[in-house]
Formats: structure tokens, sequence, C-alpha cells
């Protein structure tokens, strides 16, 4: 692939700007973020047009990043009950366009609802995919399980189980890398988009995997998971503001 055309932007823990008209506004809950460690060639034909994987000390990672959505709202509007809480788990990788913009890539996109799962797709191209989903917890453990509905491919499932640890103060250079992203690269009639998001620096939890029957990495188009996860977080939750969608995102 040709070299960026500008310079990356540096990894923050707070976003480089606020934004004040958004055009959509969402609560991720109890969020449980689990990542392995993988080859960027392995990744890099999974990526809209003019993005590719973006990488630490040389690997760039898959995240299961599982939780529950309230209070989608649009255009500051209240968010909308019922179809606006839902359970969503996200399989997503690491990217960077030719602006020198970080992103997150979505490989798949499963939610509890069916209507928010509609509209992701018609109305932004996300591959949201309609799946049996819940999130329980007892104690300082949480519980993640889904089963795909539609549109498939059916049989793709997970069950992840985390328990929260410590509060930490100061992220590493790997956690600031997985968690501290401000816009999503995506690919919607036939173009290339950046899609900016701004929300408070996450209050982050070290956790233990106590358990992780997936496939939904292998049916998003990559390698099954092998060994332990290079990272397991859990947060209690942010308030994200998405702005509409900007392009290329390959600088001319």
């Amino acid at each position: 692939m040709p070299p960026l055309s500008t310079p990356v932007e540096p990894v923050t823990p707070d976003p480089p700007g606020s934004i004040d008209r958004p055009l959509l506004t969402q609560s991720w809950l109890d969020v449980a973020m689990v990542h392995w460690a993988a080859d960027p060639a392995d990744v890099a034909g999974l990526l809209p047009a003019g993005a590719r994987p973006d990488t630490l000390d040389g690997a760039t990672y898959v995240g299961l990043i599982a939780f529950r959505m309230h209070g989608v709202g649009w255009l500051g509007l209240p968010g909308v009950p019922y179809l606006g809480n839902f359970a969503e788990t996200n399989v997503r990788l690491y990217s960077v366009d030719g602006h020198g913009r970080r992103g997150v890539v979505f490989r798949s996109m499963d939610a509890s609802r069916l209507i928010p799962v509609l509209l992701g797709r018609a109305g932004f191209g996300l591959p949201y995919l309609w799946s049996r989903m819940s999130v329980r917890r007892t104690g300082d453990v949480f519980s993640y399980t889904g089963s795909r509905r539609w549109p498939g491919p059916r049989g793709a499932h997970y069950r992840m189980v985390v328990r929260t640890g410590e509060r930490i103060d100061e992220p590493t250079p790997l956690e600031h890398f997985l968690t501290a992203r401000w816009g999503l690269h995506n690919t919607f009639l036939g173009r290339s988009l950046y899609l900016r998001n701004a929300h408070p620096r996450w209050p982050l939890h070290r956790a233990e995997l106590l358990e992780c029957q997936e496939n939904l990495v292998a049916a998003a188009g990559l390698p099954a998971p092998q060994g332990a996860p290079a990272s397991v977080l859990f947060s209690p939750g942010v308030q994200a503001h998405f702005t509409l969608p900007t392009g290329p995102v390959t600088a001319t």
C-alpha cells in the first residue's frame, strides 16, 4: 500500500475536540473489551479502501466488545424508549487512513433489537446483525451471551464471562491504543467514510476472562483467536456523540 499522506494523529485519552451538534447520542454501559493480537496482513484486506491496519509495536488487534447500548437519540433529542436500549457485541479492527485519522472498523455488530439493526444497515451501511442476546451481572461478574438470527451466518454465537478488577489510574500504551478511538472507518454506497465521535475519558478496570466460547471472530472473516487474549478490560461506560460521516479517507 502507498505511504500515508500525512502524519498519524497521536493516541490521546481525550477526544481531539467536542461535538456541539451531534447527529447521534448513545451510552455504552457495562462494557467488556477482550483483545487478541493479530498479524496486520490478516486484517488489511478487510478494511475500507484508503484505510490500513493501525499497529502498535508491529501488531494490530482484533476486539470482541460486549456491552449494553442505552439511550440512543438523534439530533440532541432524548433517547428513544425501548428501541434505544439493547445488548450489542462487536467484532472490531483498528485502522488509520490517508489523513492520519485513527479509528475502528466493525466487522460485525450483533444487536438484540431488529429495528436498530435495519436502520444501522440501511442508513450507515454498518454490519449490524439481529441476534438473541443477554447481559447479566452477579456481583463483580458479568456474563454476555448471544446467538445470531439474521442475516447470518446462522449458528454464529458467543458466551463471554468476565470478572471486574481494580480501577486503572494510568492505562498502559496498549490500553490507550485499544480504547482511545475517536472515529470509525466504513464503506457506504461504494464510498469510504469516516464518522467522528467524542466521549469522556474511559473509566477503565482490569478484568479477568473467566469464560469465552465464541465463533463471531471467524464468522467475521478473521482467523479464530489462538491462546490467551492480549488485553481484558471492563468499563462501567460512557456517553458518546457522533457527527455526520465525512469522506474520502484517502488524502489527495
